[in-house]
C-alpha cells in the first residue's frame, strides 16, 4: 500500500444542500421514532422531554437550512456548522440515554463520514478529533443506560473502552473510504469531460468542413456575377486609364476569391471521404503511416490471408482510439511496434504489441482507469496519468470494442487486444 496517498488533500466537493436536508430529516425522524419506541413500548425511563426539546431544535435548524439557505451547492463552512451541530445534538441525546453503550451511539460518526466525501480534507480532520473527544465523554459521563439498575448492572471500564476504540477504528475506516471514493468520483468525472471535450472537437472539425463547403457553394455565383459585370463595365469603359486599372484589379480579385472557393470545396470532399466507410486493415495502415513520418521505429502490419473483410465506419471516436493505443506502442517500444489483425466468423481482432518493458504488474489490473501511475522504474520517465489509456479505451467501447491488456507477447513487452464482434460490427456499419 502507497501510505504517501493517506492523508492526501483534496479538493472541495460541495455537499448539494437538499442532500443534507434529507439527510437530517431522516436523522431527526429516526430519533424521534427511537426516543418513543423505547420510552413508551420498551416501558424505559429516561429524560423524554429534554430529548423531545433537543429534536425538536434539530428539526428547526433543518427548516432553517431548506427554506433560508438560498444556495444549492453549500460552501465547506455552512455545512461544517450543520454537521457541527448534528455532532453536538446526537451527543447530548446519548447522553440522556446511556453514553456510549446505547446501541445508537455508532451513528455518531456520521457526520464526519459525510465530510469526508463531500467537503474538505480540513473538515473532516476538525469533525473527526471532535468526535473522538465526544466519544470519550460519553464513554466516561452519561446518565444510566435506561432499563438497567446501576447498582446491579455495573459495565466494567475495559468493555467502555473497547466500544469506544471499535467505534473509533469504523470512524477511521469510514472516513478514509469516503476521502478516497470522493477523489476517485471526482477524477472519473474530469476524464469524462476530456474525452467529451475530445470528441466535441472532432465533431467540430467535421461540422466546420461542411459549412465551409456550403458557404463556397453558395458564394460561387455570387462570384461569378461579379466577375461577369465587371468584364463587361472594363469594355464600357475602354482605354479609360482612371478606372481601368481598378477595374482590373477587382477582376484579379474576383478570381482569388473563386480559386480559394474551389479548394475548399476539394478539402471538403477529402474529409467527405475519410469519415467513409473503410477497412480496418486500411484505417491501420493510414494511423501507421502517420507514426513512420515522425519516428525512427519499426511498424509492422500483419495481416491473416484467410480472413474476413469487413467495413468500418471512419468515426473521430475510433480513429483517436485505435492512434492513442499505436502512439503508446510507439512510445515505449525499443525498436519495433507489430500490429496484428486476425478475424474468424464470430470475432475481429487487433493486437497493437511491442518490444518495450510492458505493462508494470504494480498497474496491470487497473490500466484503463483514469489518472494512475506506476511505481516502475523502466516506464516513469514516459507515463503520463493513465487519461490517454482511459480515453482510448472509452473510445473503443464506445464502438463496440473489447480490450484486454497482456504484459508478455512474442517481441517482450506490452499488448493490447482490441476485439469486435461480427454481430456487432455488422450492426454499426
Amino acid at each position: 500500500m502507497n501510505f504517501s496517498t493517506l492523508f492526501r488533500t483534496k479538493e472541495n466537493l460541495n455537499l448539494d444542500k437538499s442532500t443534507l436536508t434529507i439527510l437530517r430529516y431522516i436523522a431527526i425522524f429516526g430519533q424521534f421514532i427511537a426516543v418513543n419506541i423505547v420510552f413508551f413500548y420498551l416501558d424505559l425511563k429516561f429524560p423524554i422531554k429534554e430529548c423531545y426539546t433537543i429534536i425538536l431544535i434539530g428539526l428547526i435548524t433543518n427548516l432553517f437550512l431548506q427554506f433560508k439557505i438560498k444556495v444549492n451547492q453549500l460552501k465547506d463552512s455552512y455545512a461544517s456548522l450543520f454537521l457541527l451541530y448534528d455532532l453536538f445534538q446526537l451527543s447530548a441525546l446519548l447522553y440522556l440515554t446511556g453514553g456510549i453503550l446505547n446501541p445508537f451511539s455508532t451513528l455518531l460518526i456520521i457526520p464526519t463520514i459525510v465530510s469526508s466525501t463531500f467537503l474538505s480534507m480540513g473538515t473532516t480532520i476538525i469533525l473527526g478529533m471532535i468526535t473522538t473527544f465526544l466519544l470519550f465523554l460519553l464513554s466516561n459521563i452519561s446518565l444510566p443506560l435506561p432499563g438497567v439498575d446501576s447498582n446491579v448492572f455495573d459495565v466494567p471500564n475495559f468493555y467502555k473502552q473497547g466500544v469506544l476504540i471499535a467505534i473509533l477504528i469504523g470512524l477511521i475506516f469510514l472516513s478514509y473510504f469516503g476521502i478516497r471514493f470522493a477523489g476517485e468520483t471526482k477524477k472519473r468525472s474530469e476524464a469524462l469531460n476530456k474525452l467529451q471535450e475530445v470528441i466535441s472537437k472532432e465533431h467540430e472539425l467535421e461540422s466546420l468542413g461542411g459549412q465551409a463547403a456550403a458557404a463556397a457553394h453558395s458564394l460561387g455565383t455570387p462570384l461569378a456575377t461579379i466577375s461577369v459585370v465587371a468584364k463587361e463595365l472594363k469594355k464600357e469603359i475602354g482605354k479609360n486609364k482612371e478606372f481601368s486599372k481598378d477595374i482590373d484589379l477587382l477582376i484579379s480579385q474576383t478570381k482569388r476569391c473563386s480559386e480559394i472557393l474551389k479548394q475548399i470545396s476539394k478539402k471538403q470532399i477529402i474529409e467527405d471521404e475519410f469519415f467513409s466507410k473503410t477497412t480496418i486493415e486500411d484505417l491501420l495502415n493510414e494511423i501507421i503511416n502517420s507514426f513512420k513520418e515522425t519516428s525512427s521505429k519499426k511498424l509492422i502490419l500483419n495481416v491473416d490471408e484467410n480472413q474476413k473483410k469487413f467495413d468500418f465506419q471512419r468515426s473521430p471516436e475510433l480513429i483517436y482510439g485505435l492512434r492513442n493505443f499505436i502512439g503508446n506502442a510507439v512510445k515505449f517500444a525499443k525498436r519495433t511496434v507489430e500490429i496484428k489483425i486476425k478475424s474468424n466468423s464470430k470475432n475481429l481482432e487487433v493486437l497493437i504489441n511491442d518490444d518495450g518493458p510492458g505493462f508494470p504488474d504494480d498497474i496491470k489490473e487497473v490500466l484503463g482507469e483514469p489518472y494512475i501511475k506506476s511505481k516502475s522504474s523502466e516506464v516513469t520517465s514516459n507515463a503520463g496519468t493513465g487519461l490517454g489509456t482511459f480515453l482510448g479505451k472509452t473510445l473503443l467501447e464506445r464502438q463496440s470494442a473489447r480490450l484486454s491488456f497482456l504484459r508478455d507477447n512474442k517481441l517482450g513487452g506490452a499488448s493490447v487486444n482490441i476485439t469486435w464482434s461480427v454481430t456487432d460490427l455488422n450492426s454499426n456499419v
